[in-house]
């Protein structure tokens, strides 16, 4: 039996400035860019989300909602230190650690003798060390893997953990909201409601066959998750080659113009994302991704010349349209990535000014 641990910290940027500034406890902070230079918020804290501001939204719509929204600027440095932190602790507890972000981390515990084997224990001990240690809170969820035990640990947050045991399993996910299924968007949530499908226990009653008609290779994910069950193990050499943002439209986008007017909402989107990723990563590329009405795709990539640039991805998305200039169900931006601990050289991730 398998026990997964996953560990995220809470507002983690807000979180480690608030650390090195208590007298911002009981302020709504934002960390991010400057309204003024197309700035977009990476993270705030749970006073801020009161007033709807969220990640990836422009600062200068953040301010609109919350008119007393302290921003401040990112301190990548900063974050970074409080994140090689915490990792080392995760590493004194098991070597199974598999990061997802600066912040959060899957830890597979299933054969730890800490606690009596208990994961649940462990999960406490080690929130416990990183708050003690690095000042910043983390939640906590633990079941038998790891799609289950990410969802778990939003359910307690902040600060708290959350448990499916094996013999929860059934019951917890019968009640799952299928948009809580990693991949599950609001195109697909709103296919499978016209058929009646709103929770696991719905999407259990169909066929896989039926699904893999319906939503081709994701039919098959669909299939195992809405029952519980993920085979993927906690990857402690896992290194990404790649970050995209994409969105499928409900509505299809007629023209190339419709499709340039959403390319700085996904740029600020990946902007987020970057800022979020560990470091030891060169980026080396850039790519677009276009899906047209009929389903056919096309991918566009160049080498980074200098940095990812609005610009850059607007005459990308021209190219790119002319191979089918047909309206568009889904578009999609991203950058490549090689591990900087092989050696190799590429550049610096250099995005929209902070």
């Amino acid at each position: 039996m398998r026990k997964i641990i996953h560990c995220d910290c809470d507002c983690f940027y807000a979180a480690v400035e608030v650390r090195d500034d208590p007298s911002l406890a009981s302020l709504p902070i934002a960390v991010g860019g400057n309204r003024e230079r197309r700035g977009v918020v990476a993270t705030c804290n749970y006073r801020a989300r009161e007033f709807g501001v969220r990640s990836a939204m422009p600062t200068g719509q953040a301010l609109k909602l919350c008119p007393d929204l302290v921003v401040l600027p990112t301190a990548m440095a900063k974050y970074r230190e409080a994140a090689l932190a915490i990792r080392s602790i995760f590493l004194r507890y098991t070597d199974r650690v598999e990061p997802l972000s600066l912040d959060e981390a899957f830890l597979d515990a299933s054969d730890s003798e800490l606690h009596r084997g208990s994961a649940t224990l462990l999960a406490s001990e080690i929130r416990q060390v990183i708050e003690a240690e690095v000042g910043v809170t983390a939640s906590a969820g633990i079941a038998p893997n790891k799609f289950l035990a990410k969802i778990a640990s939003d359910i307690n947050k902040p600060n708290g953990q959350y448990v499916i045991t094996p013999d929860r399993v059934d019951e917890f996910i019968k009640t799952l909201p299928v948009m809580r299924i990693f991949g599950v968007g609001e195109v697909t949530k709103k296919k499978l409601q016209r058929i009646g499908i709103e929770t696991c226990a719905d999407l259990q009653r169909l066929k896989l066959s039926d699904l893999a008609r319906d939503f081709g290779s994701f039919g098959a994910r669909l299939h195992a998750l809405c029952r519980g069950i993920d085979e993927r193990e906690v990857n402690a050499n896992s290194r990404r080659k790649s970050l995209s943002v994409e969105r499928t439209f409900s509505s299809d986008l007629a023209d190339c113009a419709a499709c340039m007017r959403r390319i700085p909402e996904l740029l600020s989107e990946l902007h987020v994302r970057l800022q979020r990723i560990d470091s030891g990563y060169w980026v080396t590329k850039q790519f677009i991704k276009i899906k047209f009405d009929d389903f056919s795709s096309t991918t566009l990539e160049r080498p980074l010349c200098r940095e990812i640039s609005l610009q850059s991805y607007q005459e990308m998305l021209l190219e790119a349209w002319e191979r089918g200039s047909r309206p568009v169900r889904l578009l999609g931006l991203g950058v490549r990535f090689i591990d900087n601990r092989d050696g190799q050289t590429g550049s610096q991730m250099t995005l929209l000014p902070p």
